[in-house]
């Protein structure tokens, strides 16, 4: 994995992205046990191209491609991994990278989501993997309490997390 990182850390160091961190299920892994995933997400800042507000994932993977790493899609493989590029899509997302801290894998450092911001998104998008990934979150006892529902606050999540609670921690 630490091949991965290097190569968007280069990536951000040539001006292809902007800051970068890690975020789902890998992004998980920095908090919680291993476990089995099939993809890396890294949420990106792109360089937005003068009077335009459109996305163009193209220069990364024209970058990559040149670099024998491919094919472009929705993920590109790089070291045998389906990596997935993505701009923050929610003020939630904006915040988790901005506030994304430091990791070192193996000698490359990365930057990668904070458990709180991780615990929150899965709690925003909702889905059954996402209530158990929090539920790890909170059974590791990795959770800033004060943190965490300070970011669920700000967001509008306060009534997800009491729903949670109430289902899954409280039955």
């Amino acid at each position: 994995m630490e091949k991965i990182f290097a190569l968007i850390n280069q990536l951000e160091s040539d001006g292809v992205i902007g800051r970068y961190a890690i975020g789902g299920a890998v992004g998980a892994i920095f908090w919680l046990e291993p476990f089995t995933t099939k993809d890396v997400d890294v949420f990106v800042m792109l360089p937005v191209g003068h009077g335009s507000s459109l996305i163009n994932l193209g220069p990364i993977y024209d970058y990559l491609l040149a670099r024998g790493h491919g094919p472009p899609g929705q993920f590109i493989n790089i070291e045998g991994w389906a990596v997935e590029f993505l701009p923050p899509g929610t003020p939630l997302v904006e915040e988790a990278l901005a506030e994304a801290v430091a990791r070192d894998v193996n000698g490359v450092p990365t930057r990668v989501f904070t458990a709180e911001h991780l615990a929150a998104i899965c709690l925003q998008v909702g889905r059954a993997k996402d209530h158990d990934r929090v539920m790890r979150f909170v059974e590791a006892e990795v959770l800033d309490a004060k943190i965490f529902e300070t970011i669920l606050q700000r967001h509008a999540l306060m009534d997800k997390w009491r729903k949670f609670q109430h289902d899954y921690l409280n039955p």
